[in-house]
């Protein structure tokens, strides 16, 4: 059987395709070698500006590719078109940065002269997820490719004619000859292509199953791999937040994409004495969404990019009731579609707290003390993020090394920003994305020595 992309909003199939065959794949990978060889050697300041190009195609394509985006994996057509438009923030970020976070860097030592070069590594492999097909494989690629290396991505497959779009953008933008490929494979074959020697490093997004799996591959071969994997953020709203603030954050943060984002806000932890108030406002909140057809420019919850995604919810949510937990509103399913759902009296030994939740599901849950809180926070698999709303600005500034994570948000939803890195710690993965450590990720940190 051909592999297909389907609606998720209708279930039609939108296109059949085939697989590489391991011999294309190979010899794709001997091409991007290939290319590397000139690329590498080119001077950055001409590499960062075939970037100027792809900001222009990006701009020029970006109804295109938002529409591709909300027909594939049921995104609100709105939130696609910013996901476009904060590609071509970070392709300004790097054109603006990228020479000053790879210039030698000058050491003082015991030498007559010592620097520091950052060279890039070679082909580098992407496994690339569904939720955000264009921004996830930008943030690893446009860095990488700007620090000299070449890229090959294998896209989820039920995105591919985003992945193949993604190809035609560099195309478009006259990049250098197999600079970014798109490798249409399934899951079975990136093993191989991971034990290629011609890969130099690998980096996925994705499940914590497919992360262990690519990263001990890679480990095997003593190859680099940089893993960004699941989040069950915590929502900490502290005795002093301001529910004005905290309750308008709380909806996006956790129904934006449809709830299906690692950086979602996924169990929110309210003091006990703002607890009624910020159920009140957020279920208030939470009814005002509009769930419908992703094209629709109106619409703020769409499809789950699956039917067998929705269904993992659906029983995240039963097996939670089941245990004594309550829905407040919501909690039904339709094929794909899952209503925005709140429920409370959820314990932290049910699947919808000690599972990471991807979908538009919030449960609410009281706590009584700071201390409590950074507990139950930190009683987490996941550590990629928590956002803590306080009035108590320098007070909570000198408790963030109580939270076992890799982002503080005070104040604000936790969220990727070019200028910041990126990533989390424990089972949430381990190496950066975005800012200077994300473009020093597959590099050669070359030290050089000079005796007096």
């Amino acid at each position: 059987m051909m592999p297909l992309t389907t609606n998720p909003y209708d279930l039609s199939t939108l296109s059949e395709y085939q697989y590489y065959t391991d011999i294309q794949v190979n010899q794709m990978l001997e091409i991007s070698q290939k290319s590397f060889r000139k690329w590498g050697k080119t001077p950055l300041k001409k590499r960062v500006k075939f970037i100027k190009n792809l900001i222009f195609v990006l701009t020029k394509k970006q109804h295109l590719l938002a529409e591709k985006c909300s027909q594939e994996m049921g995104k609100p057509l709105k939130q696609a078109i910013a996901e476009v438009k904060k590609c071509s923030l970070l392709c300004e970020f790097y054109l603006e940065h990228a020479e000053k976070f790879l210039q030698d860097e000058k050491i003082s030592s015991d030498a007559g002269e010592s620097f520091v070069t950052h060279e890039p590594l070679g082909v580098i492999l992407g496994v690339m997820p569904w939720n955000f097909p264009y921004w996830q494989v930008f943030r690893f690629a446009i860095p990488a490719i700007i620090a000299g290396n070449t890229v090959v991505v294998k896209h989820a497959s039920n995105v591919a004619e985003c992945a193949q779009l993604l190809e035609e953008l560099f195309k478009e933008a006259e990049f250098p000859e197999m600079i970014y490929q798109n490798l249409q494979i399934s899951g079975s074959q990136v093993k191989n292509v991971i034990e290629n020697p011609i890969i130099k490093g690998v980096s996925l997004t994705g499940s914590e199953k497919a992360g262990a799996t690519v990263a001990s591959t890679a480990a095997n071969l003593i190859k680099k791999s940089v893993l960004e994997l699941g989040g069950s953020n915590a929502f900490i709203v502290l005795e002093d937040a301001d529910l004005d603030k905290a309750v308008p954050v709380a909806v996006t943060a956790r129904m934006q994409n449809t709830g299906q984002s690692c950086i979602a806000a996924k169990r929110f932890l309210v003091h006990s004495s703002l607890y009624d108030e910020f159920l009140k406002r957020f279920t208030t909140e939470v009814k005002k969404l509009k769930s419908g057809n992703p094209m629709d420019e109106d619409t703020d919850i769409g499809p789950l990019a699956r039917v067998d995604l929705a269904e993992d919810i659906e029983k995240q949510v039963n097996k939670s009731v089941d245990m004594g937990a309550k829905v407040i509103i919501g909690g039904r399913r339709n094929n794909a579609f899952y209503e925005p759902t709140i429920v409370v009296n959820v314990t932290s030994d049910m699947p919808l707290f000690n599972e990471e939740v991807f979908g538009p599901v919030a449960p609410v849950i009281a706590f009584d003390s700071f201390e409590e809180a950074v507990k139950l926070s930190n009683y987490s698999d996941f550590g990629l993020g928590v956002n803590i709303f306080t009035e108590d600005i320098e007070g909570i500034k000198e408790k963030i090394s109580l939270f076992e994570e890799g982002a503080v948000f005070i104040n604000a939803m936790v969220k990727s920003d070019p200028a910041l890195p990126f990533g989390g710690v424990k089972k949430s993965g381990f190496g950066r994305e975005l800012a200077e450590n994300g473009i020093k990720e597959f590099v050669n940190v070359k030290t050089v020595y000079i005796a007096k």
